[in-house]
């Protein structure tokens, strides 16, 4: 059974970058609550909470006792800075520069008279902190159907996507909203705020499945650029499955394959990876 890695997957810069904010923060003394996961990968969230660092999963400063707060990379709303300012916390803003993008966008879209359409999951919270940013004119529509669109819409319409989707999934929601109602929009704004590395890793994890007969995807359940990798390699037909840790590996899944292979979402650290790694070629040599 042959094992082959993706060409590009694990922390992107973005990431890594958090990470090492928070643990310089941590090593500096400093006393941290993350309003939120810093990122969606519960292996480095507990990582961190063994350095101090300490997670306030309603995303608010409600409740918070130490002097600094940490905005993760996701983001947070403009309220919530505001109010991060107006109590006089210590800031570590670890903000994704494609999400910072992407709020900028929307409150300038906004100021510009135009209704943001945002194209993402309702319920993650990065398209929550840039739904906050719409000065509320922001509308969230989670999938290409266009399910919940309003019957109307203003004659000036903008439309961002969530970082973590694919471009050719946001190309058709652009499509399809332009065929679905061309007749009531004047004006249109198309801003792409997509995370080229997450694409990266998309195009690579597609390539990686046209080879292999079985692909074992590793990262946060919760974290959505993991999950569209397993999306994209099951769209090609591969047997796929999505671990966060080795204990979730099954011996049965290898039976009949030849060639593995291995991706990771862009909130994977390295040691889940060759962790995974070697868990395969255990089970590799267990059944040759």
């Amino acid at each position: 059974m042959q094992i082959i890695k993706s060409r590009d997957m694990g922390f992107c810069f973005g990431v890594r970058r958090a990470v090492d904010m928070m643990l310089e923060a941590s090593a500096d003394g400093h006393r941290v609550t993350t309003l939120g996961q810093v990122v969606h990968n519960p292996q480095v969230v507990s990582d961190l909470e063994r350095v101090g660092i300490v997670v306030n999963e309603r995303r608010t400063t409600e409740g918070v006792s130490t002097d600094t707060v940490a905005i993760t990379a996701h983001g947070v709303s403009e309220s919530t800075v505001e109010t991060i300012e107006e109590r006089g916390f210590g800031v570590i803003d670890t903000t994704c520069q494609f999400v910072k993008r992407s709020q900028l966008a929307a409150m300038h879209l906004a100021e510009a008279g135009f209704t943001i359409i945002i194209f993402g999951d309702p319920d993650h919270p990065e398209v929550k902190g840039v739904v906050g940013w719409c000065r509320g004119r922001g509308i969230t529509i989670p999938d290409e159907s266009l399910e919940g669109l309003p019957a109307y819409l203003p004659s000036k319409v903008g439309v961002i996507s969530q970082t973590t989707h694919t471009p050719e999934r946001f190309a058709k929601f652009v499509a399809n909203l332009m065929e679905a109602r061309i007749d009531q929009i004047t004006e249109l704004r198309v801003v792409n705020v997509l995370c080229n590395a997450t694409t990266s890793q998309q195009a690579a994890t597609r390539d990686l499945a046209q080879e292999v007969d079985l692909m074992i995807v590793v990262g946060g359940h919760n974290s959505a650029n993991t999950c569209h990798l397993a999306d994209l390699s099951k769209a090609n037909g591969v047997d796929t499955h999505q671990v966060e840790r080795v204990s979730e590996i099954e011996d049965d899944w290898f039976k009949g394959h030849e060639k593995v292979g291995v991706t990771a979402g862009a909130s994977t650290p390295d040691s889940s990876i060759d962790a995974v790694v070697t868990r395969i070629e255990a089970i590799a040599a267990a059944q040759a």
